[in-house]
């Protein structure tokens, strides 16, 4: 094409009747942090995508005119993003084509075949419109994590368990990293700051203010908590907070909004980084007020931002390992006891948000690649080094789903394997609708991993068809685990009653026994007053993000009118 080459990311803009006009918004917003390249057909297009490739370029966007032919604005996306599944489709729609574009545009968005669609800007400073794009290139600049910012350095070699753990960790609090070789300068640089003969994976982190580094050797999740979000050391361990919400997925958070909004002394403990499983999430997109979708991970740290805003406090990489309750839940003057490892905070009201864990599979040869291409979870981390490779994911839910709408943008086939015969009953159906129309995604229903291996990473899967038994050996280079839900909460005492899977009761669902004057609990009142459930852990819960914020912010007026009783009574 006879461009120089730049290291920026590629924005390729792809118009006919409208391509000025095009060409001028984007590069009067983006040209200086991205090369906008502007084809004048489709097969230059197809030609500055291969050589783009060839030369490592990164393509961020395509964004196509809609052509007055409608339906070829989604099939020129189409083959382009052939050449660079990983960019950001978008199409372009001019004013006078909008009401004939609604239909169509809808079909393409609900199948997959394009991220977003916007009306073209009738004048300057459509911030709309940029702030549309400005999203759709973060979330872009994310799911690639190319950081051009150096202030965060793994130092590992090779694949393992605990690589895995840290890079989610550091993927879900949003913090760009690197990842070294211990033969490598920097790699080496970090090793002699870590000291004598320091066990890998090394964590080195820059600290913001310029004051120096902290380095850690294999760190836990405490330990990257307390480095990341600040030592836990800090918490007031002495004064009796209004709420403590043990868990920060959408159930906890939506809460900690809330309680705190409302002036009430509020303390967030979460065993990994804020967000839950739900931070893990590529892209929710049948959230409310979300059009485009949003990653968990930015729904985790917008909600966490907005809680500390209004005064909550937060405790990361800390699991609670007991709740003492109140020997006298009437008396003002003895709450709650939150036990989080060697840390015990006082309560009058707790809220359970644990949520739940995926459950293991079971087949001792796959769990024994866990971190070296078996991944529980989304494990968005590892999905760009799948590119070009044949991977499985293994759930019948919306997060199974979104896993492999994600991974199809890396890897060059991905199969979704499902116990059920149809995933109607368990996966929403705009996902289902996107897996069906994503041609890099096969499903395969009434299926089952039962065996797999490798030399020193995974290789192989056997599959077995649960309907005839037959086992069928296939390539595979990933698995992901997305097994359903399993209640994690095993240290809640006797006193909280749950159901026979381990889900916590509440309400109207709690033994009768426990009832007072033959009334059951308040709506997410647990058996113990003062304690409430919100989220997956509850049984009978939807399982859903939506319903869990619900749920959280629902506890909240519970809170105050259990606070407002034991104020009652100590004024008594």
């Amino acid at each position: 094409m006879g461009q120089a080459y730049s290291k920026n990311p590629v924005i390729v803009v792809l118009g006919l009747d409208y391509r000025d006009a095009m060409v001028r918004e984007f590069t009067h917003r983006y040209a200086v942090d991205y090369d906008i390249l502007a084809p004048t057909t489709v097969a230059e297009a197809q030609t500055l995508l291969t050589e783009a490739r060839t030369e490592g370029r990164r393509v961020a966007m395509v964004a196509c005119e809609y052509f007055a032919d409608g339906d070829a604005a989604t099939r020129v996306i189409a083959d382009l993003h052939v050449k660079v599944p990983s960019a950001r489709r978008i199409v372009l729609v001019p004013a006078e084509r909008f009401r004939d574009s609604t239909d169509r545009m809808r079909d393409a968005l609900t199948h997959g075949a394009i991220d977003a669609s916007f009306l073209l800007p009738q004048g300057p400073r459509d911030e709309e419109f940029h702030a549309g794009i400005a999203e759709l290139l973060s979330e872009w600049g994310h799911t690639v994590n190319l950081s051009e910012i150096d202030s965060t350095r793994i130092v590992a070699d090779g694949p393992s368990a605990d690589l895995s753990r840290i890079r989610d960790f550091l993927d879900r609090l949003g913090l760009p990293y690197r990842v070294y070789p211990s033969t490598s300068d920097a790699g080496a640089q970090a090793l002699a700051d870590a000291g004598p003969d320091p066990v890998l994976p090394v964590l080195w982190y820059a600290l913001p203010d310029g004051s120096g580094t902290l380095v850690r050797a294999n760190p836990t999740n405490r330990e990257l908590g307390e480095a990341l979000y600040g030592a836990s050391g800090a918490v007031d361990t002495e004064r009796v907070r209004d709420l403590v919400v043990v868990g920060s997925g959408p159930a906890g958070l939506a809460a900690a909004v809330y309680a705190a909004s409302e002036g009430l002394d509020v303390l967030v403990i979460e065993a990994g980084p804020i967000g839950g499983q739900a931070g893990s999430s590529s892209m929710i997109r049948n959230y409310l007020g979300f059009p485009r979708g949003i990653s968990g991970l930015r729904l985790a740290q917008r909600a966490r931002a907005q809680a500390a805003r209004f005064g909550a406090a937060f405790i990361a990489g800390r699991k609670v390992t007991a709740l003492v309750p109140s020997p006298n839940p009437a008396d003002p003057a003895q709450p709650h006891q939150v036990i989080a490892e060697d840390l015990t905070v006082s309560a009058r009201c707790v809220l359970i948000a644990t949520g739940v864990a995926y459950r293991r599979l079971g087949v001792e040869p796959v769990e024994e690649l866990v971190g070296r291409g078996v991944n529980y979870g989304a494990a968005v981390s590892t999905a760009r080094e799948m590119k070009g490779t044949s991977v499985y994911v293994v759930g019948g839910g919306n997060s199974a789903g979104q896993a492999a709408v994600h991974l199809a943008r890396f890897a060059s086939a991905v199969t979704l394997v499902a116990r059920r015969p149809s995933l109607a009953e368990t996966m929403s159906d705009y996902l289902i609708r996107e897996l069906d129309g994503n041609p890099h995604i096969t499903v395969r229903t009434s299926t089952s991993v039962v065996d797999g291996g490798g030399e020193g990473r995974l290789e192989w899967l056997t599959l077995r068809d649960n309907r005839t038994g037959i086992d069928t050996r296939v390539d595979a280079a990933g698995l992901y685990l997305l097994l359903g839900a399993a209640p994690s909460c095993s240290w809640l005492p006797s006193e909280v009653a749950r159901d026979e899977h381990g889900f916590v009761l509440a309400g109207a669902d709690t033994p009768w026994q426990s009832w007072i004057g033959g009334r059951p609990p308040e709506p997410y009142a647990t058996t113990v007053p003062g304690v409430y459930v919100a989220g997956d852990i509850r049984c009978g819960s939807m399982k859903r993000v939506a319903s869990a914020s619900g749920e959280g912010a629902a506890v909240v007026p519970l809170v105050h009118a259990r606070i407002a009783a034991l104020a009652a009574e100590g004024g008594s």
